[in-house]
């Protein structure tokens, strides 16, 4: 069972992300806040597996409460959810430590998958507004410097895993793909991480697309 807490100012929002991340499809809401100020807090006493986090929030937003939480529990991933196609604030998300986004409106199915894969270590960017936010993200000062390391730093195994990375594979999927164990994935994940600089998994899902590994077949 997934734990989660939904952080989004909209009650009619809430009520429909409950009726898709029910128990009986292996979800439970262990939390919710209608604020990002109410975040952190809820987060540390309920515990949960994912936040999914709205971007746009009238008194603190989704990128101030994701630094936040990022900054006090960076082992608890955070989904952004937004109806904006506001690129520079899903840019801004990233760099404040999200594991990706998901807009509002996605069939249930794909809500679902996005909050599996962040759950299980994953990353998870939209792919109908991906190639604009990484592009603001990719033209910020302070994004990590990720995209710099040459490709060909990578082994032939390094560059396999970094690609099903890019296209949203938690650990345990690229296992099972590369016929390899988990323990081994892991060890090849933290190599390629130290030789491109990457800060997290949603750097090395920007790093799979600029580096053309995301379409590439193995």
């Amino acid at each position: 069972m997934i734990r989660i807490l939904l952080v989004d100012d909209q009650d009619l929002v809430r009520a429909g992300l409950r009726g898709i991340l029910r128990e009986r499809f292996g979800f439970q809401i262990v939390g919710e806040c209608d604020d990002g100020s109410g975040a952190l807090p809820a987060a540390l006493e309920c515990d949960p597996d994912v936040v999914l986090m709205d971007v746009r929030m009238r008194l603190l937003d989704g990128v101030a409460a994701t630094a936040r939480l990022r900054a006090e529990r960076p082992a608890t991933p955070v989904l952004a959810l937004t109806t904006f196609d506001d690129d520079e604030a899903l840019a801004g998300m990233l760099r404040a430590g999200a594991a990706g986004f998901v807009l509002k409106g996605v069939p249930a199915e794909e809500l679902q998958r996005a909050v599996r894969v962040v759950a299980g270590g994953g990353a998870w960017l939209d792919p109908a507004v991906t190639s604009r936010v990484l592009a603001v993200y990719r033209g910020a000062p302070s994004a990590p410097p990720g995209r710099r390391g040459a490709l060909d730093v990578l082994t032939e195994r390094e560059r396999q895993v970094l690609g099903l990375i890019g296209r949203g594979r938690t650990n345990a999927e690229i296992a099972l793909a590369l016929r390899v164990g988990e323990g081994t994935v892991k060890t090849h994940v933290n190599h390629l991480f130290a030789k491109l600089n990457l800060r997290d998994r949603a750097a090395a899902v920007i790093a799979a697309y600029d580096h053309g590994l995301v379409g590439r077949e193995f």
